[in-house]
């Protein structure tokens, strides 16, 4: 299976027409940031909203199905595994019958009505198997919702953006918002320039993996014969040779540019040449609006 074409994470897809792909790159940097500050102390309502947001904006973006629904679906199933696990290793364990302290002792104070745990299981004894007790807490479920939808949020807005701009976009884009930072003779330029080849090597780890992988297939290794630990060493080995070989790779890039000589490195000729059409201009000013709209309701309803 190639890796590279079957999971294209942030890999640029050239000749897609996705309308995300006209918008301008400032303002996809201004709503990558809405997607990764505004869940911070926020509430399950505007989580959940900004999940139902990223999948309704991957449905109508016209991208090609095949660079998207294979890492979305494993996306998906990876949240609500992690969810899950959240919600029932949080939740209490300790059985519902015992009572720690007398019941009316805040009778004053707390109504009788009020339930703090969402879903309550009592001991129920099916044959010669009891279940029972389990209750799941509001606080359990909030923590699944929240950890679920960060995972989401947060790789699958980052992925969208790199699947519709160019790694050199993203820099100048990022060179612009951090122009006055050159006043402080900062070197703007150096650091987004690492900042380029680092994503650049985004390709040269998922070779590496896939290579890895073929290798391990090839050799056919039977996981049963050598138990539990030995696979683990396996893992490790793996892993190991991995991050050796892409700093090897890195170690001979690094060598060719030092080779070359002092670079001259211009920001600015990253600069989209495109002319600004009728399309492009009505997107971003639809994003513009949806920046705005986003930030009024975080304001009003995403609060916990």
């Amino acid at each position: 299976m190639n890796i590279l074409t079957k999971f294209p994470l942030g890999q640029y897809v050239i000749g897609n027409k996705s309308w995300l792909r006209i918008i301008d790159s400032r303002l996809k940097l201004i709503i990558l940031l809405i997607f990764l500050i505004t869940p911070i102390w926020a509430g399950p309502l505007w989580r959940i909203s900004l999940v139902l947001c990223l999948i309704l904006i991957t449905f109508i973006s016209f991208l090609p199905l095949r660079v998207w629904w294979r890492s979305f679906s494993f996306l998906i199933f990876l949240s609500i595994f992690i969810g899950l696990l959240s919600i029932f290793a949080t939740s209490n364990l300790s059985s519902l019958g015992i009572s720690l302290r007398d019941p009316n002792e805040f009778k004053f104070l707390l109504s009788q009505d009020i339930s703090w745990n969402i879903i309550q299981i009592p001991i129920l004894k099916i044959g010669v198997i009891n279940f029972g007790p389990y209750n799941i807490s509001r606080k359990a479920i909030e923590l699944g919702i929240k950890t679920s939808t960060l995972i989401f949020t947060v790789i699958h807005s980052v992925n969208l953006v790199l699947l519709t701009t160019l790694k050199e976009e993203i820099v100048w884009a990022i060179s612009w918002f951090m122009n006055p930072l050159r006043k402080l003779n900062m070197p703007v330029d150096r650091l987004l320039f690492q900042l380029l080849l680092s994503m650049r090597f985004i390709p040269l780890v998922q070779e590496e993996f896939q290579n890895l992988i073929k290798s391990l297939s090839v050799r056919s290794i039977n996981y049963r014969h050598l138990g539990f630990k030995k696979t683990f060493n396996v893992l490790l080995s793996l892993i190991e040779r991995m991050f050796l070989n892409v700093l090897l790779r890195i170690e001979q890039g690094s060598e060719s540019i030092l080779s070359k000589g002092f670079l001259q490195i211009n920001i600015q000729r990253f600069k989209p040449k495109e002319k600004q059409k009728i399309s492009s201009c009505l997107m971003n000013l639809i994003s513009i609006f949806f920046i705005f709209l986003a930030i009024f309701l975080r304001k009003q309803y995403g609060a916990l």
